[in-house]
């Protein structure tokens, strides 16, 4: 009997452990989820209702439906929505390009932007991905702080010269794909 007991408690004390490690996980996500999700999802939720209710994205679309007909326009776009101080404050919720996306959808249905600018546009709208998470993400995985003050600008200027490229390699992409 002494061999089945021993059995016993070294299986109860194995699923213990893991119930416990599990247990802990789940606190230490709830916490997590509390203290850097939630405020930054109301933070984003405050963003998308600025822009909407005071009608800048519709500005800002407007503005860049005469650019969207070149790859020129379209170069200089995507500088712009990657511009280090400007992209994390149009990346919360993505409103800006989504409403630009609608917009240059809607143009390129009518026949007013070439359909072959279709993918190209879609990187020039979106350079700036991300870059209102990288500070979240980072403060998330508990970086030190010197990590936060070259991560950030890092990445931020990263995408100043890799958002304007993927647009040329989605203009090179795009050969072909529309055909009449």
């Amino acid at each position: 009997m002494g061999g089945f007991n021993k059995l016993l408690v070294t299986i109860g004390r194995g699923v213990g452990g893991v119930v416990g490690t599990l247990y802990q996980a789940g606190r230490e996500t709830v916490d997590t989820v509390i203290r850097n999700i939630i405020p930054f999802m109301a933070f984003i939720s405050f963003i998308i209702g600025l822009v909407l209710v005071t009608g800048i994205g519709d500005v800002i679309a407007n503005g860049i439906k005469g650019l969207a007909g070149s790859l020129v326009g379209l170069l200089i776009v995507s500088i712009v929505c990657a511009i280090p101080l400007l992209s994390p404050l149009l990346g919360p919720g993505a409103v800006i390009a989504q409403i630009v996306g609608t917009l240059l959808g809607v143009e390129i249905g009518k026949g007013t932007i070439p359909p072959q600018y279709a993918l190209p546009a879609l990187f020039a709208i979106n350079p700036q991905v991300g870059c209102d998470f990288i500070p979240v993400g980072l403060a998330l995985g508990e970086a030190e702080p010197e990590t936060v003050e070259i991560g950030v600008p890092a990445v931020l200027f990263s995408r100043l010269i890799t958002g304007p490229l993927a647009v040329v390699l989605a203009y090179f992409a795009s050969f072909g794909l529309y055909q009449s």
